[in-house]
């Protein structure tokens, strides 16, 4: 689920949004509230939110002002909420890179729309920082989704059974003797095409799968390590520690 903290003075339109729309559906959950800018300074920094929903007109400082001030240290999407349709107000929102510039009254329907796209945007951009960095620690992951790149049709085959049955058991011996061919055949073509041992591009593959389970934040570390095909827990948090270079309870502790 991704975290939202709103951010808005008016008492009746915060508790709105907050608790008469059905975010848990779009995959959100209202994780804090705040009724000045200072308050949500503060409450950003404590809850650090993936969404941050913000009234600029707020006493004390106003969501503009809010959003900047915590910007650098906090990574989160906002959206900006008005009743003054000025080009000002507008212009502000587009330097803070704000996801949307929405009137009030709030249109639920336009709300709603909005909000799925962001998700959208934000499992892409996280999609492509664990890309990025699996990248950097020498394993390509688009090809795991790509496999049209490789060209020998059984090194093509074996990693869809890899992306099909990575949950189960599954070695290069059963693999080869589903496409019947020698185990020593398909260990040596794998390394060709992919640059990976059979057993590096398996591990890899589960920790990014293992990594997106953590990131729902709905199962505990042994139910994912279960979920991905590591039958041993201390095995399923050394592999982790190894291409993350974090534990996997270390990797949730920082998601929150």
């Amino acid at each position: 689920m991704l975290k939202i903290l709103i951010a808005e003075d008016e008492d009746i339109i915060r508790k709105g949004l907050a608790y008469t729309i059905d975010w848990l559906s779009m995959g959100y959950v209202i994780v804090g509230e705040a009724s000045n800018g200072e308050e949500g300074i503060e409450r950003i920094k404590e809850l650090k939110p993936d969404v941050v929903i913000a009234d600029i007109m707020m006493p004390k400082v106003n969501g503009i002002e809010m959003i900047r001030r915590v910007k650098d240290e906090v990574k989160f999407k906002s959206i900006i909420l008005t009743s003054y349709a000025e080009f000002e107000y507008a212009k502000q929102a587009i330097e803070l890179q704000a996801f949307e510039y929405l009137m009030k009254p709030v249109n639920v329907d336009v709300l709603r729309g909005v909000m799925i796209k962001l998700r959208q945007e934000i499992e892409q951009e996280r999609e492509m920082e664990l890309l990025l960095e699996q990248k950097n620690q020498g394993m390509d992951i688009a090809r795991f989704s790509a496999s049209e790149i490789y060209h020998n049709p059984y090194v093509i085959k074996a990693i869809e059974i890899i992306k099909a049955r990575f949950a189960q058991k599954i070695s290069i011996e059963s693999i080869s003797d589903e496409l019947g061919v020698s185990s020593s055949y398909l260990s040596r073509k794998f390394k060709e095409e992919t640059g990976h041992t059979y057993l590096d591009f398996v591990n890899s593959y589960r920790i990014q799968q293992a990594i997106k389970l953590l990131d729902e934040g709905v199962y505990r570390v042994y139910q994912v390590s279960d979920m991905t095909g590591f039958t041993d827990y201390k095995h399923f948090c050394s592999v982790f520690k190894k291409y993350t270079n974090s534990s996997p309870t270390e990797f949730v502790k920082n998601k929150m």
